[in-house]
């Protein structure tokens, strides 16, 4: 009788509410799994969009556990992990794209370093801007009070600018969006604190590591989408969670003293005040566009409602591409993940990303394209038929 192979990845993904952007995080991460011995775990979260019947039709494959409720992104993590049995485990998000090449990269890498804790991404948004959470600092007071009066560019502190975006190295903290480490680290460090429901875990469980010996890595040769503005918009719910999250994390690692631990609490307080009424009134507004540009094989319909014309071009680089948009004054482009890979969607998104174009991703057998047009806003899922 020969032995089952050990399962070399385990991808854990929690979900809520986000079904058209969880599946294209499947379908990318799927054909990342090619020629791996992999397994992918979802956590659907008492989703109300049918999510799980999603996974469970069009991804058999996939290891679904369905909550009866929310019970935060933390515990839902730790179930995934509990019952994977891969050597690596990675968190990811929904609203996230990877490469083909991505698990690869980061499981050669860890062939290299023995003491490693977790290991992080260059993250993009869905305009292809550079998402500087990717690499962090320790959020002491001082690197959040420099952050919030404007200094941390140059002091690198709260986020690690000693780093190149472009680079590799050792950081601190790392985003939750996606950590890769091994499983028995993560279950030795006891995984994402549960007194977290939302935010601040990931922060926690990067400071944990750090303190147990390990080292957190950035690998800024290795890109991936993440929308963002799906899972994480900043509204007054996202920062009373923060707020919450903040509290946790320094009394769990920052009580020194009486005067201290108050006036941690009164900058606490003070910054969440401060971008309260900063996002209280925001508005964020989705500018129609009209010249649109199709890159791919075939040629879709589209509902006489919806006002777009399409142009319909194939490009032999992202230059030639670049050129013809911005002579064509093409407002948004539109990708066709039937033909084009998704290390070459990621990097045509992230390179063109001066010239403003909004992108969106066209996925095979779907009538939708999806994308987001901020970091901040939520994304725009445009229906075909």
């Amino acid at each position: 009788m020969t032995s089952k192979p050990n399962i070399q990845l385990s991808v854990v993904i929690v979900n809520y509410n986000v079904y058209h952007f969880l599946d294209l995080c499947l379908r990318s991460v799927e054909k990342a799994c090619t020629n791996l011995n992999a397994e992918i775990i979802v956590v659907d979260n008492a989703s109300s969009d049918d999510s799980c019947a999603l996974v469970a039709k069009n991804f058999p494959k996939v290891t679904l556990l369905c909550n009866k409720d929310n019970v935060g992104f933390s515990k839902a993590n730790n179930q995934g992990v509990d019952v994977s049995k891969g050597e690596f485990v990675l968190i990811l998000n929904p609203d996230t794209v990877v490469s083909e090449s991505t698990f690869v990269e980061l499981l050669s890498f860890a062939d290299e370093h023995p003491k490693m804790g977790a290991v992080g991404v260059q993250l993009v948004d869905g305009t292809g801007a550079y998402l500087p959470e990717s690499k962090r600092g320790i959020p002491t007071l001082k690197a959040s009070f420099n952050r919030f009066l404007g200094k941390d560019k140059n002091k690198g502190t709260y986020y690690a600018n000693d780093i190149e975006q472009e680079g590799e190295g050792e950081i601190k903290i790392l985003v939750g969006a996606f950590m890769f480490m091994k499983t028995n680290v993560y279950k030795e460090v006891g995984g994402f604190d549960e007194d977290y429901f939302m935010y601040g875990e990931d922060i926690d469980l990067s400071y944990k590591l750090l303190k147990a010996g390990y080292k957190n890595y950035y690998l800024g040769g290795v890109k991936c989408i993440h929308f963002k503005g799906e899972s994480t918009r900043k509204d007054v719910k996202y920062l009373k969670y923060f707020h919450g999250a903040m509290e946790i994390f320094y009394k769990k690692h920052f009580t020194s003293n009486f005067f201290q631990d108050a006036g941690t609490k009164i900058c606490i307080k003070l910054w969440y005040l401060f971008k309260y009424f900063q996002l209280s009134d925001q508005t964020i507004i989705i500018q129609e566009r009209e010249n649109v540009l199709y890159v791919g094989d075939k040629k879709v319909s589209i509902d006489k409602s919806i006002r777009r014309k399409l142009s319909f071009v194939k490009f032999n680089s992202i230059k030639q591409l670049e050129r013809y948009a911005l002579k064509n004054k093409i407002e948004e482009v539109w990708l066709d993940e039937s033909t084009l890979t998704y290390e070459k969607i990621i990097d045509l998104i992230s390179t063109l990303h001066s010239k403003k174009f909004i992108y969106k991703i066209h996925s095979e057998d779907t009538h939708y394209v999806i994308g987001s047009n901020s970091s901040d806003g939520r994304g725009e899922i445009i229906d075909l038929l």
